[in-house]
C-alpha cells in the first residue's frame, strides 16, 4: 500500500504491484502475515506525524511476517522466524520486503500471530511508562484516559499482572456498558467516564485503593485536567497522545501545592536512545512475550481485513469511538 503524496487516506493511498528487491548479503527476504492500522500510521500519510518517510512511501510501522530467505552475512534470523520491526519506518503493509537484518527484530513463533503484529508498538509504550517514570509497587495505582485504545487496554492488563490498580477513564458513548464489561473482563478494576471525573462520586474510589502516583494522558485538554485533580502530590503525569488536538491545561496550584510533575513519551524515541542497548530491547521484549504465554497480555480487539480491502479498513480506523484495531491480513 503506497502513497505518493501526503493527504487523507484512503484518498491517497494505492495498492500497487512493486518488483521484490533483490537480496543483498546482509538482507532478509521477509513475507508479511499481519499488519495493523495505528494512528500514526494514518498522521504519516496525512504529513502531520514527528517523522515521515520519504515519498513515495509504502504505509504501515508495525506487523509482523516470516523470514522466507536470509542474505550469506545475515547470522541472527533464518528462513521460518518471525520477525518484527525494531524501529518505525518499515513499510510493513505489502505482501512481501526485503530489509536490512538491523530493521528486525525476532520475536518467537509460540505466540499468537495477532499479538506478534501488535507487539512493538501499544505493549512496549503501555509498558515503559508503567516502569520508567514511577517505582510502583503492588496496590498502587494508575489513572488512564483513552483506557480503550491499544495502549490502554495493554496497561491494564500489564498493571494487573504486577497488582497494580487502574482507573480507566473513558468518553461516553452508545456501547458504554459493552466496553466497560470488556475492560473490566481484561482485568480494569474501575472505568469511568470523562464527565464523572468531575463528580464528588470519585472520592468513593479512593476509599478501596490508594489516590494514583501515575497518570497516563493520551487525549489533552479538559480530560488531562481533570486527571491531575486525581493524582497525588509529587506524582508524574505522562502524555504519548493527543487525540482531543487541544493543549494539556494544568492548574498553577497543581505546580506549586502539589508539585505534579509532567512528561512526555513516544516509543519511537526510547528506541532511538537504546539503540546501541540491545539487552534493554530483548528484556522488553521477552518481558511482554512472557505475559503473552501465561495469558495475561492478549492483542487488542481486533478486526481482521483482507489486504485488498484496505480502504475500507482505513476509513473505519478514522470513525470515532473504536474500540477495534483493525489488521491487514497480508
Amino acid at each position: 500500500l503506497v502513497y505518493e503524496r501526503h493527504g487523507e487516506p484512503p484518498a491517497v493511498v494505492l495498492l500497487k504491484d512493486l518488483e521484490v528487491p533483490k537480496l543483498g548479503d546482509s538482507d532478509v527476504h521477509v513475507k508479511m502475515l499481519a499488519a495493523p492500522i495505528n494512528p500514526a500510521d494514518v498522521n504519516m500519510i496525512q504529513g502531520t506525524y514527528a517523522i515521515l518517510s520519504p515519498l513515495p512511501a509504502v504505509g504501515g510501522n508495525e506487523g509482523v511476517g516470516e523470514v522466507l530467505e536470509v542474505g550469506s552475512r545475515v547470522r541472527a534470523l533464518e528462513p521460518g522466524d518471525w520477525v518484527i520491526p525494531a524501529d518505525a519506518g518499515l513499510g510493513t503493509w505489502r505482501t512481501r520486503g526485503v530489509f536490512p537484518e538491523e530493521l528486525l527484530l525476532k520475536v518467537p513463533r509460540d505466540i499468537p500471530v495477532l499479538c506478534a503484529a501488535t507487539l512493538s508498538v501499544n505493549p512496549c509504550t503501555a509498558l515503559r511508562m508503567l516502569t520508567d517514570f514511577e517505582t510502583l509497587a503492588p496496590g498502587d495505582s494508575v489513572i488512564q484516559n483513552a483506557a480503550n485504545s491499544g495502549v490502554g487496554q495493554a496497561v491494564i492488563q500489564i498493571a494487573r499482572a504486577s497488582g497494580i490498580k487502574t482507573i480507566n477513564v473513558v468518553r461516553d458513548r452508545p456501547d458504554l456498558p459493552q466496553l466497560v464489561e470488556r475492560l473490566m473482563a481484561l482485568g480494569a478494576d474501575h472505568v469511568v467516564t470523562e464527565e464523572m471525573l468531575r463528580k464528588p462520586e470519585m472520592k468513593d474510589i479512593f476509599k478501596s485503593i490508594p489516590k494514583p502516583r501515575l497518570a497516563l494522558n493520551c487525549v489533552g485538554g479538559k480530560s488531562t485536567t481533570e486527571m491531575l485533580r486525581h493524582l497525588q502530590p509529587k506524582g508524574t503525569m505522562v502524555t504519548y497522545g493527543g487525540m482531543a488536538k487541544q493543549p494539556v491545561m494544568v492548574p498553577v496550584s497543581a505546580f506549586i501545592f502539589r508539585d505534579v510533575r509532567l512528561r512526555g513519551f513516544w516509543m519511537t524515541q526510547w528506541r532511538k536512545d537504546h539503540a546501541q542497548d540491545q539487552q534493554s530491547v530483548a528484556a522488553m521484549m521477552d518481558t511482554l512475550c512472557q505475559l503473552i504465554r501465561r495469558g495475561q497480555l492478549t492483542a487488542p480487539a481486533c478486526t481482521e481485513v483482507p489486504l485488498h480491502d484496505y480502504k475500507a479498513a482505513l476509513e473505519a480506523s478514522m470513525k470515532p469511538f473504536v474500540s477495534s484495531k483493525q489488521i491487514l491480513l497480508l
